[in-house]
């Protein structure tokens, strides 16, 4: 029986995995369903179903937490329920490849390793590459060849800025905000504003469907909440420019952090950056206009990929399919990490 091999790119809300078997991937809601602190019962999109709208004796957990591991026991289950094999359970010998963020501890970086080496999942091998490396290869930058690329990965909890050249990172810096930081500031500016309660989901319904940067003025977006005037469920027009001044205000320590970040990077590397521009992934990167935004904000280039929320996980099957981008990834069972074992 071939062995199974898996990529895998954990996020804060959707889990993307990569099955080379059927050289596809697929994502799932990253959240599982606890009842009573003890019993998880529903995993994946199921229990993302219930996100807010559960009785008192269930909660919804998120493994993730800014782009780390929170809860590894609840993680080991997810992918139990969602990585398996057609008889239903892990196959021995199964190997993995796990898109990490760049700017966090070597400890932070193990908890990935261990979450498949040290579980039922009884992987055979584990390797890891750095998200910012992942998403240059998945948007289609020749990474090794390049001599400067950037990326600005805008996600649920995190915004992973990255600095490349010739096949490594040269910079990155990883800020601890992303959409979820949107759909709270979007939460409390219809409160202030409008005496109306929405919850985060319903935020986040709203902020997609709002045209945050396009040439529609005065754009309104209905949304199913609490009115806190009249004391019950009602339904109110969210306009646009609410939701344009929670984005503004999310993206500005973001261009400050993407200008500082080019002041430090050498001149060849900036030259190659201002020609090529800034790529945007994540799932953020979807907000329509959001590129001519940033580039009117720091005056560099910058673009979106096709399916940005998808980009590292592309870079993870490019490197699983390409002997060439192999030693891209890296385990922990190298000898530069024997004391970590």
């Amino acid at each position: 029986m071939a062995r199974s091999i898996y990529g895998l790119d954990l996020g804060t809300y959707q889990l993307k995995i990569y099955d080379k078997k059927e050289n596809r991937i697929r994502t799932v809601k990253n959240a599982v369903a606890v009842r009573n602190e003890t019993e998880i019962f529903a995993t994946g999109d199921r229990a993302y179903e219930m996100y807010e709208k559960a009785p008192g004796e269930i909660t919804i957990e998120f493994p993730m937490k800014e782009g780390v591991i929170s809860r590894i026991g609840e993680m080991q289950y997810l992918l139990e329920s969602e990585v398996k094999t057609e008889e239903g359970f892990f196959s021995r010998g199964t190997e993995y490849v796990i898109a990490v963020p760049t700017d966090v501890t070597e400890m932070e970086k193990k908890a990935f390793f261990d979450l498949l080496i040290y579980s039922s999942a009884r992987a055979k091998e584990v390797r890891i590459v750095e998200r910012g490396v992942a998403d240059a290869i998945g948007a289609g930058i020749d990474i090794k060849q390049e001599t400067g690329a950037a990326i600005v990965n805008i996600g649920g909890e995190t915004t992973d800025i990255s600095v490349l050249s010739r096949g490594g990172i040269v910079l990155n810096r990883l800020l601890k905000t992303g959409g979820a930081s949107i759909d709270r500031a979007i939460i409390t500016l219809v409160r202030r504003h409008l005496d109306f309660v929405i919850g985060r989901l319903t935020a986040e319904a709203v902020r997609i469907q709002s045209s945050v940067f396009g040439e529609e003025q005065g754009h309104a977006v209905m949304a199913a909440g609490r009115d806190l005037v009249r004391s019950r469920p009602g339904i109110k027009e969210i306009p646009d420019y609410i939701v344009r001044t929670a984005v503004k205000e999310f993206l500005k320590p973001c261009g400050e952090a993407v200008s500082l970040m080019l002041e430090q990077a050498p001149p060849d590397v900036l030259a190659a950056i201002r020609k090529r521009g800034i790529c945007l992934t994540g799932g953020i990167a979807c907000t329509k206009g959001l590129d001519r935004y940033m580039e009117e904000k720091t005056g560099i280039p910058f673009y979106t990929v096709k399916e940005p929320h998808l980009s590292a996980i592309r870079g993870v099957r490019d490197i699983l399919l390409s002997d060439d981008l192999k030693d891209l990834a890296y385990s922990m069972k190298d000898e530069n990490y024997r004391w970590m074992r």
